[in-house]
């Protein structure tokens, strides 16, 4: 009788790949350490400490970790759908703009219930998709470039459409002429995303309602779709080998196009769920949204995992708060460098993986000739 034989566990690939995530997150952290020490030697291992303990050092921040990490989430959900189907979802910030303005029209110009804003988002955020999505499946655009170009001209598009709409702007609700859109309290109290009781949970935490719970459900969503539906074994086939895809029957043009709308879904509805809250007002923007790009650290971090990227959001997340609390020590450009060379460090996840079982595979062949 055959008895199956164990893998190593350092031969597994999810282990790898959970390896080289907290490997590449240290190097990224014992970087960030040096760079503080170089800029403020005297307050590094003060700045250290805020960063890695703010975020659990009391219920409200950790509410704010957690309503952080929701558009986080769902914006490096949107790059790591994107990459598993052969395609860089560089536009997810023009999608999270557009998902964003389709919420806020729904709730103030149209006063429609926060579910429905939400709906409304996701909408938006895959009409933005569905361009680079037709380029490139149609007439072979990269989508890098078709992408980059949509952020820009969907910020823009938005600040004319909102520069034209005096009941969206705060000046149309009583207030003194203003660059930003309404507070939700006092326009539309029903489209702001309830707490669910969490508020209370979380301290009387102004940051946390049940926003974490939508992307954590929607990430699980996608993780069933990619692994266990023939769509999604269609989608990674498309992006493994276009044309091998193409000959053994798939419609490899309508998956492309279908997964930049599913990725734009996915950014449409971070931008909706982060201006739902409640806690925040859209500006008119004079430069594109970070989180978009902060999106595609997360899926790196992540190795475009749906569940990992759950983990990867809530770390990035977690470093974001915890940068906050180093002022007045540090100065908030020297908290966004830092911040900036952890989280671009971490997501060399990918690399680490490579070089990981490459060594593994070399201590392999070593033992091999030994015997």
């Amino acid at each position: 009788m055959n008895k199956k034989t164990k893998q190593p566990l350092l031969q597994n690939p999810a282990a790898i790949s959970v390896l080289a995530s907290l490997l590449s997150i240290v190097i990224g952290l014992v970087l960030g350490f040096i760079l503080l020490i170089i800029l403020n030697p005297g307050e590094a291992l003060h700045g250290m400490k805020a960063m890695l303990g703010t975020g659990f050092g009391s219920m409200d921040k950790f509410g704010k970790v957690l309503y952080q990490a929701a558009p986080l989430m769902l914006c490096g959900l949107s790059v790591g759908f994107a990459f598993k189907t052969g395609l860089f979802n560089i536009g997810a910030s023009g999608q999270y703009t557009i998902g964003s303005f389709f919420a806020l029209l729904f709730a103030i110009q149209f006063q429609m219930p926060w579910w429905v804003c939400l709906l409304a988002a996701a909408v938006g955020g895959a009409i933005w998709g569905v361009f680079p999505g037709l380029f490139k499946a149609f007439f072979n655009v990269n989508e890098v470039i078709t992408s980059i170009m949509f952020n820009w001209i969907g910020m823009y598009l938005v600040n004319l459409l909102m520069a034209n709409m005096p009941k969206m702007l705060a000046s149309g609700w009583g207030a003194p002429n203003s660059d930003r859109t309404a507070a939700l309290s006092s326009a539309n109290t029903g489209a702001i995303i309830p707490k669910g009781g969490l508020d209370k949970l979380f301290g009387n935490s102004s940051w946390i309602n049940i926003s974490i719970f939508v992307a954590i459900a929607v990430a699980i969503v996608i993780w069933v779709v990619l692994q266990k539906t023939t769509f999604g074994y269609e989608l990674k086939a498309c992006g493994l080998n276009r044309d091998a895809s193409q000959y053994a029957g798939i419609n490899a043009k309508r998956n492309i196009v279908l997964s930049m709308v599913i990725a734009g879904a996915l950014s449409g509805l971070g931008g909706g769920i982060y201006y739902l809250a409640g806690t925040g007002q859209y500006v008119l923007q004079k430069s594109i949204l970070g989180m978009g790009f902060n999106g595609i650290p997360v899926a790196l971090l992540a190795n475009s995992n749906p569940v990992g990227t759950i983990f990867s959001s809530l770390f990035i997340s977690y470093i974001q708060v915890g940068g906050a609390a180093m002022q007045p020590a540090y100065s908030p450009e020297t908290i966004d460098i830092v911040i900036a060379v952890i989280i671009y460090l971490a997501a060399f996840a990918l690399l680490m993986r490579g070089i990981i079982a490459k060594a593994i595979s070399g201590r392999k062949t070593k033992g091999g000739d030994g015997k």
